[in-house]
């Protein structure tokens, strides 16, 4: 699996058009796109690794979203972020739902904060400001779904242009 550290955002409007055809996402996986008209679904076959902003490693593969599959609507992730890791705060133009799996992922707001347990899920709505952590022993394992797809333009982080 490659790494690939954001360079622009790419958009459904890219691949429109397409009546039938293989692609290799940036991950290396085949992308098989029947097109919006086809009547095809879309296999995708592998995420791509994204490059995360925050204080220690964290892994983040996207299986749909703008790098992975083009796709500018959703975005859905899987992430593993060890025991210590917080990323900067932000103000992002989407919503972002969040199950976690494994471990606990805290979630700051502007009036305090929230500890989202394995089975519990969250949702950060655009426009509020929120800052996630896994201080925990273990850290956490979580699935993150944003509406649009997440985007470094639109991710609006504290301190920085690009996450």
């Amino acid at each position: 699996m490659s790494v690939y550290r954001w360079a622009g955002a790419w958009g459904k409007s890219e691949i429109r058009g397409i009546r039938r055809r293989t692609v290799t996402s940036p991950g290396g996986g085949l992308l098989r796109y029947g097109g919006e008209d086809s009547g095809l679904p879309t296999l995708i076959q592998a995420p791509t690794r994204i490059q995360p902003a925050g204080n220690k490693p964290k892994l983040i593969d996207e299986y749909i979203g703008r790098v992975n599959s083009y796709t500018a609507a959703a975005s859905i992730a899987h992430m593993r972020s060890p025991s210590g890791w917080e990323e900067p705060g932000q103000t992002p133009e989407f919503d972002e739902f969040t199950v976690v799996l494994t471990g606990m992922l805290r979630v700051e707001h502007r009036d305090g904060s929230l500890e989202v347990l394995a089975g519990q899920a969250v949702i950060a709505h655009r426009g509020e400001w929120v800052r996630y952590s896994t201080p925990g022993p273990d850290g956490a394992e979580y699935l993150a779904v944003c509406l649009p797809a997440f985007s470094p333009e639109t991710v609006h982080r504290d301190g920085s242009a690009i996450a």
